[in-house]
């Protein structure tokens, strides 16, 4: 069967649209014979997300982005078609984040709900939501560097009234001083080091001798006989006790001396008449002694 030049031409022209077709869906990043499940993604914006834009979970590509539905009438959000592979199970409460790079390339995450047993079926509804970032995280920090911006100027003024003020490099100078005399501190104990160390010899041989001298009083005291000694201090402390027990008794002399009242009036008298006595013979010496080459004279 012979084809006519015109159905030749129109064969190739219809094959050519069929090829284009598929190349550009496989250029996109879409499967060319699509066994994908769909689902879908509400999102508020976003943020120029389009078709064959990747999917990702965890990190691994698991679909594109199929199609973008957007509501002209502004009552509805945007809808985005997701086409994953067969085999990825969506848990229920999972939601797709569009996330930016540095260089600006969009990618849609999947973040996986709690309950992995509890799954989703192709054709439910995911939320859509946007990935902070970095960008997104600074820009969230802004508000609060806008209230911190009022105390840093403040604190900035108290350090430069501080480093301003004259004391301060007075202080240093002290610094400097204080430094300065640390060192010869420093310096001077470590000459105090050197002759220490230099004499300790000599100290060690002093303290064995004290050493040795006290051991030689230990040894002596060891060799003291104790039981003798304190039978001597016994004995003596007997002849004490013995002695006083005379005193206080009214035998012998000496007892009776300190306990007869009587005996010590008459020697008290006695020792009166005697300074009577002689207080009389240095007045009238006469009267006692008299000499006489011719004998002796009445009175």
């Amino acid at each position: 069967m012979k084809f006519s030049k015109e159905i030749q031409i129109a064969l190739v022209a219809i094959a050519s649209i069929v090829v284009l077709f598929f190349g550009l869906k496989f250029l996109k990043g879409m499967t060319v014979f699509s066994t994908d499940d769909n689902y879908y993604a509400t999102f508020d914006d976003i943020m120029g997300l389009s078709a064959s834009t990747p999917i990702y979970a965890n990190g691994y590509r698991v679909g594109v982005v199929e199609n973008i539905i957007f509501d002209y009438q502004g009552r509805k959000q945007i809808v985005a078609v997701l086409g994953l592979d067969k085999q990825m199970r969506l848990p229920k409460g999972s939601s797709a984040e569009i996330s930016k790079d540095l260089m600006g390339n969009i990618q849609l995450d999947l973040v996986m709900g709690p309950n992995p047993a509890d799954l989703m079926a192709p054709g439910d509804t995911l939320r859509g939501a946007e990935q902070q970032g970095l960008m997104g995280k600074a820009s969230a920090m802004l508000p609060q560097v806008e209230k911190m911006l009022p105390k840093l100027d403040s604190i900035l003024a108290s350090v430069n009234a501080l480093l301003a003020d004259p004391a301060l490099a007075h202080s240093l100078h002290n610094i400097d001083d204080i430094t300065a005399n640390l060192t010869s501190t420093t310096s001077q104990l470590h000459l105090l080091s050197v002759s220490l160390n230099k004499q300790l010899p000599g100290m060690m041989e002093k303290a064995d001798g004290v050493l040795a001298n006290t051991n030689t009083l230990t040894h002596n005291l060891s060799e003291l006989d104790i039981a003798m000694t304190m039978a001597k201090v016994n004995n003596t402390l007997a002849n004490v006790e013995q002695m006083t027990a005379k005193l206080n008794s009214n035998d012998g002399t000496l007892g009776l001396l300190m306990r007869d009242p009587q005996l010590y009036r008459n020697l008290n008298a006695t020792m009166t008449h005697v300074d009577s006595l002689m207080i009389d013979l240095r007045q009238h010496p006469k009267r006692y002694v008299h000499f006489s080459v011719f004998g002796r004279k009445d009175k």
